[in-house]
């Protein structure tokens, strides 16, 4: 979500136009699977499609939008409707920041101005308000019981409000809490119970706060490291995002610990959000239809499957359409693809962005009409409260009917019931001990040692045991910073000011002083308080030295403030890097920041880098204890790191993305310029440990899949054949070989992490299920299964298999909104 601290003003527009995206109604869900490495060719195969199941029947009451049935309503929800005037439900579909009811108009002041409440309540009927900055839990008590109180008297029938906030990792807008790894770390763990123990932190240390609705899991996918936010997705594969956004879904809205209280997730941001053009935030993104399908759709129908109860939209736009005036994708697609049936809400502002940015509507009210009739069901406008006077006038005009407004209303009544807020919608204080529990607090922390990735490791440089290094010297931006240990959305928006963070939370250096006890652990500034190189006095510290932990990376960020158009290391960085390498001592380089840094110039010259993301207030600890030696790293990149600013792509493109063959062009040409091995530093799912683990004995059970229905085992034994313990992350890629439309090189299918002890060998397994691993979807969903060969892949372990065709018909079709395709953690 945008928020930006500051009242409505004009914008510099953006023209775009609008190209509606050609999704056809009714169709089934997706069974998108396996594809990977290309290799081998085949002849072109038949292709098996499920037929198109016809539309659900609709009630009247649904008939203007056909996406869910005024049955499906509560009786309590169905007798409200009855009761209320248009205004009231109106009032339901608007939400308002928290600096409309507060004294000062600032987000961070968590105080309320009765009047403006009682007015806002009395006169609107608004149904929900969001946001704040973190404060002591005891405050949001007051502030909670006190909105609610003034709101239920306020209103005729006696509705609660529903309360939405950024709890991102953790309760983030709580003071005193577990701050966890950002999702970026997340997806590096391939872990997704550490998704779910993030989910079950946030709401014991915020249900009881009167904190009703978290706008969390960010379920967009990680593929263009240019994007601000690309921290808060889980990474760059479809089934990693899709796995433990599920995990963090079931684990938010159905936990018991909470009781009586519930809460409900919101997946952001349907759909496309992640892959701008130009990288920057809230920008066109260009995705044909069958890429959406195939790569973006997964990981949030794996959280409408799994219960989820609300969507934020996408603030940008997919080839020219803005997505909040988008039916094809709020409506076709969201609702009658994927059956979603919870409440869709709008990001920050959104749609006067249709208007002030966008320009596809001349005025805010064409710009409602555009977003309600596309499938919007609440407007975060979040400063005025236009959006009820204009909704009424659309109503009174015919434009919008009664039903429309029914449905949206209703969809969001539904979901304060579904939740409890009748029954319980007050607050409570005999639990805040919950708040800092030092067991959440381990739990982050556990979490960060997993997300921390070792990415070189020439001779053994780590761990540098605490035995042989008597002087080290840690330099750099985030040597000795809480804040950028954990980016953006931690405290406030954009962080907070380095003296608002917990002192009881350590920095790196300070972690490492507590590792290594009987060394000199040395800090210096690298440039002074006017922005001079302090390059000699680094020099000279890092020759006095046994070695140099070099601290780099990015102060907190998000969205259009995180920004850029360069992801090179900046120079005084590099600089930094060259003085310690200049030095002979032993160079550990640690990147700490949202989005990977290019450091191509420094990396060859560097023995030991670890990646380390924003890995919260468990960072530095973690940091410490991995350089150290204390904990094992096991951490595998949930993204493809890229070698250069110009080039980047994601691990699984297609064969023709990343080559070029010159014969194509005759005789006498050949290959000039800089030879690099890959345009990509490091890939996907690469990570390093202070063990070794072997792969041998890949086995399938046949070597022919018959039919859809058939089923293929593959087993693999996985060895730590090392001297200490670890854990091991089992990535297994699938390549259809040949495919109609050009297929990824490779393709995670399934993954599952254990624990090996020194000497300890596992059997792992991966049922392969065709149409769920081996179907891809078309431009419209439609899942086709092609008869030809697949090469399997696990660690340094190959194999392949013929799927020998079949009517995937036959097999019959998925539920519509059921993908069919994802299990997670499976």
């Amino acid at each position: 979500m945008f928020n930006l601290l500051f009242t409505s003003g004009p914008v510099r527009p953006a023209g775009t136009r609008s190209l509606r995206l050609r999704w056809q109604a009714g169709l089934g869900s997706l069974l998108f699977a396996g594809t990977v490495l290309a290799a081998c060719q085949r002849a072109a195969a038949p292709v098996a499609t499920v037929a198109t199941p016809p539309a659900s029947p609709i009630t009247p009451a649904a008939a203007s939008s056909s996406e869910l049935p005024a049955a499906s309503f509560s009786p309590r929800v169905r007798q409200l409707l009855a009761q209320m005037t248009l205004e009231e439900k109106i009032g339901q579909m608007t939400q308002l920041a928290n600096t409309a009811i507060n004294p000062t108009g600032v987000q961070k002041d968590v105080a309320l101005d009765s009047a403006k409440l009682a007015a806002l309540v009395r006169e609107f009927h608004i149904g929900s308000f969001l946001n704040g900055e973190a404060v002591p839990a005891a405050q949001w008590v007051r502030y909670s019981a006190t909105l609610q109180r003034i709101s239920m008297r306020e209103s005729r029938l006696h509705i609660p409000i529903i309360y939405g906030i950024d709890h991102m990792h953790g309760a983030s807008y709580v003071s005193g809490t577990a701050i966890f790894p950002h999702n970026i770390n997340l997806g590096s763990t391939f872990n997704p119970e550490l998704a779910r123990q993030t989910a079950r932190a946030t709401i014991l240390e915020s249900a009881d706060l009167g904190h009703h609705w978290v706008f969390a899991p960010v379920l967009d996918l990680g593929v263009n490291v240019y994007w601000p936010r690309f921290y808060e997705t889980y990474g760059e594969d479809p089934l990693v995002v899709a796995t433990l956004g599920a995990a963090f879904v079931k684990e938010l809205q159905t936990n018991q610990e909470i009781a009586p209280y519930k809460v409900a997730g919101c997946g952001k941001h349907f759909l496309g959000y992640s892959d701008p053009r130009n990288g920057w935030d809230r920008t066109n993104a260009l995705i044909p239809d069958q890429r959406l399908q195939e790569f973006f759709r997964p990981s949030f129908q794996a959280a409408i499957d799994s219960g989820l109860k609300s969507i934020m939209i996408n603030s940008g736009e997919i080839n020219g359409e803005p997505v909040h005036a988008s039916k094809a994708i709020l409506t076709d697609l969201l609702r009658r693809q994927m059956g979603f049936k919870g409440v869709a809400v709008t990001d920050w502002e959104d749609i006067i962005r249709l208007v002030r940015i966008q320009k596809v509507a001349a005025n805010e009210k064409e710009a409602t009409w555009m977003a309600i009739d596309a499938g919007v069901d609440m407007a975060m406008t979040p400063y005025t409260t236009n959006f009820c006077r204009i909704v009424k006038e659309l109503v009174q005009e015919g434009r919008l009917t009664q039903a429309r407004i029914d449905l949206s209303a209703g969809r969001v009544l539904q979901m304060k019931d579904e939740i409890g807020l009748f029954e319980n919608p007050m607050p409570r204080a005999d639990r805040l001990t919950r708040v800092g529990d030092p067991a959440l607090r381990a739990q982050a922390v556990s979490a960060a040692r997993e997300g921390v990735v070792l990415l070189k490791n020439d001779q053994n440089t780590l761990p540098l045991a605490p035995s042989r290094v008597k002087r080290l010297l840690v330099v750099g931006p985030s040597a000795d910073s809480r804040a950028n240990l954990c980016g953006g959305w931690t405290l406030a928006w954009q962080g907070r000011p380095e003296e608002a963070y917990p002192k009881d939370v350590p920095t790196l250096v300070e972690a490492l002083r507590r590792e290594y006890p009987q060394a000199t652990v040395e800090t210096l500034p690298y440039r002074d308080a006017k922005g001079k190189s302090l390059m000699s006095s680094i020099s000279a510290a890092a020759r006095r030295a046994d070695a140099v932990v070099l601290a780099l990376g990015e102060r907190p960020y998000t969205e259009g403030m995180g920004n850029t158009s360069d992801l090179t290391l900046p120079d005084d960085q590099q600089a930094l890097a060259r003085a310690a390498q200049a030095s002979g001592k032993p160079t550990v380089l640690v990147l700490i920041g949202g989005r990977p840094s290019i450091i191509r110039q420094v990396a060859e010259a560097t023995p030991a880098i670890i990646w380390a993301g924003l890995p919260g207030y468990g960072g530095g600890v973690a940091l410490a204890e991995i350089i150290s030696g204390k904990t094992n790293p096991s951490g595998k990149l949930p993204f493809t790191y890229p070698q250069f600013a110009g080039h980047t792509t994601n691990y699984h493109h297609d064969n023709n993305e990343n080559s070029l063959d010159l014969s194509d062009f005759g005789a006498g040409f050949e290959q000039r310029g800089p030879k690099y091995k890959s345009s990509m530093l490091t890939e996907f799912g690469e990570g390093l440990s202070y063990t070794t683990y072997t792969y041998s004995g890949l086995a399938l059970s046949d070597s022919v899949l018959t039919g859809p229905t058939a089923r293929l085992r593959a087993t693999v034994r996985v060895a730590n054949a090392g001297a200490r313990a670890g854990q091991e992350a089992v990535l297994w890629f699938l390549t259809d070989e040949v495919g109609r439309i050009a297929r990824p090189v490779r393709q995670l299918r399934h993954f599952e992490k254990q624990a090996l002890a020194a000497g300890q060998s596992r059997e792992f397994t991966f049922d392969i299920d065709p149409r769920r691993d081996l179907s891809y979807p078309d431009g419209q969903g439609r899942p086709q299964l092609e008869a030809g060969w697949y090469t399997l892949r696990v660690g340094s372990q190959a194999v392949r298999f013929r799927y020998a065709g079949g009517p995937l018909a036959q097999a019959g079709t998925a539920a519509p909104g059921s993908t069919g395709a994802l299990t997670p953690g499976r």
